[in-house]
């Protein structure tokens, strides 16, 4: 949740999620339009994203491990994106009795709706209004340590909904996710007692909505308070 840092929060201008970014006249309607753009994260990922990431992440030396070489991220990259459309695009063209322009469409539907499903529940896990969105330390640190950081910049939703924590695969658990990474989600429900009490006991934050609607309902306040010109505010 750290502005400039979090590709999370970066949905470019059209969308203002923090405080820290720039104002647009058009941003006072953005809880009206904004769920028509969250649709369309996972076809943005498949087209664009992954190719913006790769020459950013090669240019600032990013990795986990040893830095591979150019060439062989970029070939590796490029080839599975053509896999990808040949299954998705190509392959039901050539097999399929079915107009182009319905398996397009049919392309689209999926992505929209797997795009709006994500956006939803990243949303409601850091774009909110008890999520903190701190800017580093002139030296570059940040005021808080790594586990405090994730209380204050994260929020659960509908934890006691068995549906909704199959549906999202534990991600309504997000504080437990962010500091247990590694651990699977179905232990996330019995964590997160012990998250509670701990966080309780040493006077931190634990935010949490007991159900997705009025969750859903706070973070379209969220954005429109984020939508309002800081000006007038002021």
């Amino acid at each position: 949740n750290i502005h400039g840092h979090d590709e999370d929060m970066d949905a470019g201008s059209l969308l203002r999620f923090s405080k820290h970014a720039d104002w647009k006249w058009f941003h006072r309607f953005q809880h009206y339009y904004s769920v028509l753009l969250y649709g369309l994260l996972t076809i943005n990922w498949a087209i664009t994203s992954d190719f913006k990431q790769m020459k950013r992440y090669m240019r600032r030396k990013l990795s986990y491990g040893k830095l591979p070489s150019p060439a062989a991220n970029w070939s590796k990259l490029v080839i599975t994106k053509a896999i990808y459309v040949v299954i998705w695009i190509v392959i039901p063209l050539l097999i399929l009795d079915i107009a182009w322009w319905k398996i397009l469409i049919g392309f689209f539907i999926m992505h929209y709706t797997a795009g709006l499903i994500l956006s939803v529940v990243f949303q409601l896990a850091h774009i909110m209004d008890e999520a903190d969105m701190p800017l580093p330390e002139k030296n570059g640190t940040m005021k808080n340590t790594w586990a405090i950081h994730q209380l204050h910049t994260t929020v659960n939703f509908s934890t006691r909904n068995r549906l909704v924590n199959w549906f999202t695969g534990g991600l309504n658990h997000q504080v437990e996710h962010h500091i247990f990474p590694n651990i699977s989600h179905i232990h996330y429900n019995k964590i997160s007692k012990i998250v509670r009490e701990t966080a309780k006991e040493f006077n931190l934050p634990y935010n949490e909505y007991k159900s997705m609607r009025t969750a859903v309902l706070a973070h379209f306040k969220f954005l429109r308070e984020m939508g309002m010109n800081p000006v007038l505010q002021a």
